[in-house]
């Protein structure tokens, strides 16, 4: 089974610059995205054999979330429980019989740590959640978490450790995450590769220079592990300033 991960900055943009080439190659069993920026009927997406889920922030151009997916889900579930986070289209949930798929775009800090409390509120409630689901079967989280988590996930740790994305708190949020359970998938097969990045500011030519960030991230219960096949990146597709990320499963039907 071939999960794909990928935070467009905008699906009709990005429809411009070749989603559909990538799709249709990767031919991905379930594909979730962040950022879609849009509301329901501002696109027209024909995907034939995919079941569509979409969750739009109420806010018009701004954050919102979408999977596309071969089988069936069981249940479809969106949000985490609190409305001014819920608001934002930052959550699908869909279960399958074998485990459960959280496609997730986590709130920036932004320039300043301006949104930071608001951030590690969704954190504790984010973890909290899939904690709830867990007791149930095996959890797969998706998405643009917005988080380096260690030195090794971006390219300039030391004058970063001051903003948005590489704060104590944050990166303290990621590993309580982890250390409950779960495992990242990219380092369980690349635990001490550097130079592996997701996200590239559009600024001073950063991803030619490959001056990145890894923060998109499948991360899974440990329990799955035996399941897991391989992790990757995809940093040769363009189109956003993320590339997608994938995960493959075996073991599982596609």
């Amino acid at each position: 089974m071939k999960l794909i991960s990928w935070n467009v900055n905008g699906l009709r943009a990005v429809m411009k610059k070749g989603f559909m080439d990538f799709f249709e190659t990767v031919e991905a069993d379930i594909l979730c995205v962040q950022e879609i920026k849009l509301q329901e009927g501002q696109i027209d997406l024909e995907l034939p054999g995919y079941h569509t889920y979409w969750n739009y922030a109420q806010k018009k151009g701004y954050s919102g979330t979408a999977i596309f997916t071969k089988q069936r889900p069981l249940n479809v579930h969106y949000g985490v429980g609190l409305e001014e986070h819920d608001s934002e289209g930052r959550l699908i949930t869909l279960e399958f019989p074998e485990f459960y798929l959280v496609n997730s775009y986590t709130p920036n800090s932004q320039h300043g740590l301006l949104r930071l409390s608001y951030r590690l509120l969704w954190e504790d409630k984010l973890l909290s959640y899939i904690q709830q689901l867990d007791l149930e079967k095996p959890v797969i989280l998706c998405g643009d978490l917005n988080v380096a988590h260690q030195e090794i996930d971006l390219k300039n740790p030391k004058a970063n450790k001051k903003n948005s994305g590489f704060t104590p708190e944050e990166r303290g949020k990621i590993s309580d995450f982890l250390d409950s359970g779960f495992v990242d998938t990219f380092r369980h097969f690349h635990p001490d590769e550097g130079g592996h990045y997701s996200w590239w500011s559009y600024r001073s030519n950063c991803r030619e220079k490959n001056v990145g960030w890894r923060i998109d991230y499948f991360i899974a219960s440990n329990r799955l592990v035996d399941k897991l096949k391989s992790a990757s990146i995809h940093k040769n597709v363009h189109g956003s300033d993320h590339c997608p990320v994938e995960l493959q499963l075996s073991n599982l039907p596609s």
